[in-house]
Parts: C-alpha cells; structure tokens; sequence
C-alpha cells in the first residue's frame, strides 16, 4: 500500500472578499500523478501555490510527509525545496545559460560547489534530451525546450513532489508532445505529481486520479477511466463534453 504524501483537510483561500478555495479536502499517496481539471478560475493555480507556500492558507491544514507545513510562522523554504512548482511561464533567466539557470538555486541552497554538482546536472539535461543545449541562452532554445529547462531545474532541487501548473498552455501544439514526454518519465520513474492540465487525453492515459474542480471546491475524484467514461456530477459532464469538442 502506497504511503501518503500529502493531505489537504479543509483548505480555504481568499483574495479579499473573493473566495477561492472553498474547503478542499485532497489526499496524494508516493508515486501517483493526481490531474486537475476544470475551467479558467476554478482554483487549480491557487491550490498548487497554497501547497508549495507561496499563498498561505486562510483555513485547514496541509500535511506533507505527516508534517503540517500550514502553520503559521513555519519557514516555507525548505518546503519549498522538497515541492517543486513549475509554472506555465518558463521563468528563466534571459542573461544566463540554460545549464546556469539550473544550477543556480541547487549551489545556494546545498552550498555545494559548481564541480560537485557538474556530473548531476550533465545528467538531467541528458535524461531529458538536452544534452546539446546547456550552454544555450533561453532566447536561442523553443519554448518546449524552454519549458523542459524549466522542469530540470526543479528537478535539480531533488523534489520529493512535482506540481505542475498548465506547463504546456503556453506552447506551440507541435511542441506540446515533448513536455508531455517530460511528465511520462517522471511518472515511470515514481515521482509524486499534482498537474493542473487541459490536456485532457494526456489525464486520461497517464494519471492515477481526475480530481474535477469548480467554484474552488473538488467536486469529483476519480480514476481516468470513470471520470472520463461515466461522470458523476453533471458539472463534469458539461465541461468535458465542452473541451473534448473543442478537441
């Protein structure tokens, strides 16, 4: 039996007088890829920032690892380097390498030296099909290769969960496949993922669990195979029908 992760327990979030997060309960065991779908201001980005501490919660607890990481007054950086989060932005530093942009935060962080970590980070940039492009500025790679930059330097940081916040919204459709490759790799070698995603063909052939969210609330948690086949609530119904058409 897979071991627990993370656990959401009542999670509210505002911005103001607006309610974003309504009370989502959510449990992630080690190894799964857990998608989350659902239109344009239903909460996913909020919640994938509430569990890597970039937003703090206004209510609830989330556990991470049996450890409550929403209290108030908890340092969020040393979190923040066991869930990585990256955004559908690349975020990388124009004036820098794409092998530089990696190694920045890991030589910060773990004090470690340049040549200590040259061998692991040569490593991802060839897991990842990148081999030739480490000393390339961002402005000289694709946005796919940008995007899967990106994903190495938050696997630089050795994350014990990935989140992943519509990481292919901002690409060609022809480049779209080649992230999606990234996120196949990691689930096959057993990294914990939340993804919020419209890629919906890619939830259905890849992840353990579709969690359907609307108004800020998980209205359905399910496998691919039921929520895609035989939804439950007749919000989801009309939102796949609307996406898969488009499709």
């Amino acid at each position: 039996m897979p071991k627990e992760k993370l656990r959401l327990s009542g999670v509210r979030k505002a911005f103001g007088d607006v309610p974003v997060l309504n009370g989502i309960d959510l449990s992630v065991s080690e190894g799964e890829m857990v998608c989350l779908i659902g239109s344009s201001g239903s909460g996913k980005s909020t919640l994938l920032r509430c569990i890597n501490l970039l937003e703090p919660i206004d209510n609830g607890k989330i556990i991470f690892n049996d450890e409550d990481i929403s209290q108030p007054g908890l340092d969020p950086q040393p979190v923040r380097q066991r869930i990585g989060l990256v955004f559908q932005s690349f975020n990388l530093f124009p004036h820098m390498t794409a092998y530089e942009n990696v190694i920045l935060a890991p030589r910060r962080v773990f004090k470690r030296s340049g040549t200590e970590l040259h061998s692991e980070i040569k490593a991802l940039f060839e897991r990842f099909g990148l081999a030739q492009r480490t000393q390339h500025y961002p402005d000289q790679l694709s946005g796919g290769q940008q995007q899967r930059v990106a994903i190495i330097r938050a696997l630089a940081m050795e994350p014990q969960i990935m989140l992943f916040d519509e990481v292919t919204s901002a690409l060609d459709p022809e480049l779209i496949g080649e992230v999606l490759d990234v996120l196949r790799q990691l689930r096959m070698q057993g990294m914990t993922m939340i993804l919020a995603t419209h890629e919906i063909e890619f939830a259905r052939e890849a992840a353990d669990y579709v969690c359907m969210l609307d108004e800020g609330r998980i209205i359905e948690k399910a496998t691919p195979d039921v929520i895609f086949s035989n939804p439950r609530e007749e919000r989801t119904k009309r939102f796949l029908a609307s996406v898969l058409n488009k499709s």
